[in-house]
């Protein structure tokens, strides 16, 4: 399969503090990579650096093939971001945020009003296109940034917490969406629900401390822990390779 992500040697350093120590993987097309580790293991610093909104300390990363620092409108052109809070202009309307979206992506007016109104179906926030983002709750906020991550159909998304603050419904239709998308794409995400990985991810990646202690497939991840752990398996496991994470947040 095509590679969409490779990662050489990435480290980050905020003072004395290694956030990201010397990470290497690729993400394929066609890959749902789910990306873990606990609070302040610098799994947000490591996609702020793949889509280019902070520059590495050490390391190379590639986005398309093509040098992120070297070509950074490029590369993230092709990437879809929801970071972190899903940052929105609160005072504005989910209509009006996405039209404006649409506008920074370079649509002219026909075909920007046609992706927002596709993408609104997609999320199911067609209820709220109207009210001011600050009035929505959580879950919805949630969902507006994740319209806005695939407006432009990217060829690569990077997702931190998608289905944070959803319902159970809500929840099985977001991963319903990733797992559809996934076909044509490559998908890093990030998140503390490890049914999720069991869900939608094609592969595991585990960091700690900001240095990777696994990579695998969800099966190889689970298959870490002793037969004689019968339930849990996953949270079992999980517990056992991040227990020396110092719990710094970053």
């Amino acid at each position: 399969m095509e590679s969409m992500i490779e990662i050489k040697g990435l480290s980050k350093h905020f003072g004395a503090l290694r956030a990201v120590d010397d990470l290497s993987f690729e993400v394929t097309k066609g890959e749902v990579l789910g990306f873990l580790g606990p609070n302040g293991a610098g799994k947000s610093t490591t996609m702020k650096m793949i889509t280019g909104f902070l520059a590495p300390t050490r390391g190379k990363i590639r986005v398309g093939g093509m040098d992120v620092g070297r070509k950074p409108v490029r590369c993230k052109s092709m990437i879809g971001y929801l970071p972190e809070g899903a940052p929105a202009y609160p005072d504005m309307t989910p209509l009006g945020f996405l039209r404006f979206i649409a506008a920074v992506r370079g649509f002219d007016k026909l075909e920007a009003e046609e992706r927002v109104r596709n993408v609104a179906a997609r999320v199911n926030i067609e209820a709220v296109l109207q009210q001011p983002i600050e009035t929505l709750s959580k879950g919805f906020k949630r969902r507006v940034g994740l319209a806005q991550a695939i407006l432009h159909d990217p060829e690569i998304l990077i997702l931190d917490e998608p289905t944070d603050g959803l319902d159970p419904n809500q929840k099985h239709e977001v991963r319903q969406l990733i797992t559809e998308m996934a076909k044509s794409k490559a998908i890093i995400l990030s998140t503390h629900i490890l049914e999720e990985v069991e869900a939608v991810c094609t592969r595991a990646l585990v960091i700690s401390a900001g240095r990777m202690v696994f990579d695998g497939t969800p099966t190889e991840f689970e298959a870490q822990a002793p037969a004689e752990v019968s339930t849990n398996r996953m949270d079992w496991v999980f517990r056992k390779l991040t227990s020396d994470d110092q719990g710094v947040t970053v």
